[in-house]
């Protein structure tokens, strides 16, 4: 592995205030490790991992598609099943036993960092949080994530889409999210924010740029440990968003655009979305 090489950092135009990033060549010295939690007790979709798209597992493709990105020293699949661990194993790729107990995907990772501090094997200056159920993930979000902390301001690196579909403001399974000028996240919800008043709801897109969340997340090495430490807090627990947790307690979390539309495999009928999609 190498610790210096050639990558991409946002630059770019402001857009109400907001960064949108082109890709500009930089030289970039973080060394950074992205890690896939990979659940089998999922209780909408059991055994999701190893499900097979066309003749290979899910997992596989994430972890795959994973290797293509141009800023990731190292990816390990986090697991709490033997089954996905053997798997991931027969298949060539690196892979780390946690415990069942996690609460979260960023819980599990913090595993997995202390299992390499104790082994004297995390020299990681950036740790990414991968999502699992992502089979066709574009490497060029991760390289965006991770470009955010060439800012050495940035502590928690996120993504946001810009919404187009209004029906999606009003979803609760979409979680959006109000950046200010400098990106940084204001606030995460399932309720639509910002509400804008007297302006009937399906022409609200036309009025107003919304962003929806886009799981992937990234953070500075020292900042994951703190923040694994802090206690639950209001808005989380009435939200369910582990993120407003971090908000809370007073850690901003940075935010890059990006235009890729991911697809995500909840439960079985998502798997459609792929062929839909092909």
């Amino acid at each position: 592995m190498y610790s210096h090489r050639e990558t991409f950092q946002t630059a770019g135009y402001l857009c109400q205030g907001i960064l949108i990033p082109s890709l500009k060549r930089i030289h970039m010295s973080l060394s950074t490790l992205g890690v896939i939690p990979a659940r089998y007790a999922s209780s909408r979709f059991p055994g999701k991992p190893l499900v097979m798209i066309d003749g290979k597992s899910m997992i596989m493709r994430v972890y795959e598609q994973t290797l293509k990105t141009s800023v990731l020293d190292r990816v390990i699949v986090s697991t709490d099943d033997e089954r996905i661990f053997n798997h991931v194993k027969d298949c060539g790729g690196e892979v780390m036993m946690t415990s069942e107990t996690h609460a979260s995907g960023t819980s599990r990772i913090g595993e997995v960092v202390e299992n390499l501090s104790f082994m004297g094997k995390c020299p990681y200056d950036v740790i990414v949080n991968i999502q699992g159920d992502e089979p066709f993930i574009d490497p060029s979000q991760i390289d965006l994530a991770v470009s955010l902390f060439n800012n050495p301001e940035v502590v928690i690196g996120t993504l946001i889409r810009k919404i187009e579909n209004t029906d999606d403001i009003f979803n609760p399974n979409v979680v959006k999210v109000v950046p200010d000028m400098q990106g940084k996240a204001l606030y995460f919800s399932r309720s639509p924010i910002p509400y804008f008043r007297g302006i009937t709801q399906d022409t609200w897109c036309d009025h107003h740029d919304y962003y929806r969340h886009i799981g992937l997340y990234a953070y500075r090495s020292a900042v994951l440990k703190e923040i694994l430490n802090l206690p639950a807090a209001p808005p989380e627990e009435a939200e369910s968003l582990e993120q407003l947790r971090w908000l809370y307690h007073g850690y901003s979390i940075h935010t890059a655009i990006t235009d890729i539309e991911t697809i995500g495999i909840d439960v079985p009928e998502d798997l459609l979305k792929l062929t839909n999609n092909a």
